[in-house]
């Protein structure tokens, strides 16, 4: 008999999807942790999520450093916070324009011993999969990046816990892309792939509409549409509450 392909394996066959963005920049980011939580604590929890932030905020990689990976003047200056994710990875911008999606998914042994790379890989490359059902030529590049055109439309990153972990991700469709440049510097670090180019010839719009992209998330990853429960929203407000009034979280 034929192996079963890994990405058959690794992930549930459903999830529970939520399309729901919070008031403020620091809730958006404390419920992307609240659901790692529940679904560490709960693997039948796995859930898919999609919002897209009204303003913009800049979001520091859980080892960032805001003096090197963000013009902080221009910020400060137009009133552009800086916060700071528990994933790792880069250092974003978000705001209008630009769809972000998490997933909260179950860890087994069977991520353990494939590995981190091989994981991120069948994760992005099914993404990448749904999205060429109206674009061709998306691909997936670097560590975990996806690109139309050779530029770079998302930006992905993860935190594995004991028995779960969070994928999340942004979606550029119609971001300002000029606005982008001015806030963030050049990354101290980079994939091969971008050759050095600043952010105005590395960075693209997807030309698809955000209920389109909306529409592929949730049919590529088989999530259902549920209302966000309340008990999750409340776990997420302690958490807002009680990490975001540091600065070493919130600059």
């Amino acid at each position: 008999m034929p192996e079963t392909p890994l990405n058959e394996l690794i992930w549930p066959k459903s999830l529970t999807g939520y399309d729901i963005t919070l008031a403020t920049d620091s809730q958006n980011l404390a419920l992307d942790e609240a659901m790692l939580a529940e679904v560490e604590a709960d693997p039948l929890k796995a859930c898919l999520r999609i919002w897209e932030p009204t303003e913009y905020f800049v979001v520091l990689g859980r080892s960032n450093r805001a003096e090197s990976e963000v013009n902080v003047e221009f910020c400060r200056t137009e009133r552009i916070p800086i916060l700071r994710r528990s994933s790792g990875g880069g250092t974003v911008l978000l705001g209008p324009g630009c769809l972000c999606y998490t997933l909260a998914l179950p860890l087994a042994e069977i991520h353990r011993a494939s590995g981190i790379a091989r994981v991120t890989t069948e994760l992005m490359e099914r993404t990448a999969a749904g999205l060429r059902t109206e674009l061709t030529d998306v691909s997936v590049l670097g560590t975990s990046d996806l690109v139309w055109n050779g530029r770079k439309f998302s930006g992905n990153a993860q935190r594995w816990l004991r028995k779960a972990f969070i994928h999340h991700g942004t979606l550029l469709h119609n971001f300002d892309l000029e606005k982008l440049s001015r806030a963030l510097a050049h990354p101290s670090r980079q994939p091969d792939y971008r050759q050095a180019r600043p952010h105005a010839e590395f960075v693209t719009n997807l030309a698809i509409d955000a209920l389109v992209l909306r529409s592929i998330l949730f049919k590529t990853w088989n999530a259902d549409p549920s209302e966000c429960p309340t008990k999750l929203l409340e776990e997420t407000d302690k958490i807002a509450q009680s990490r975001y009034v540091s600065a070493d979280w919130k600059l």
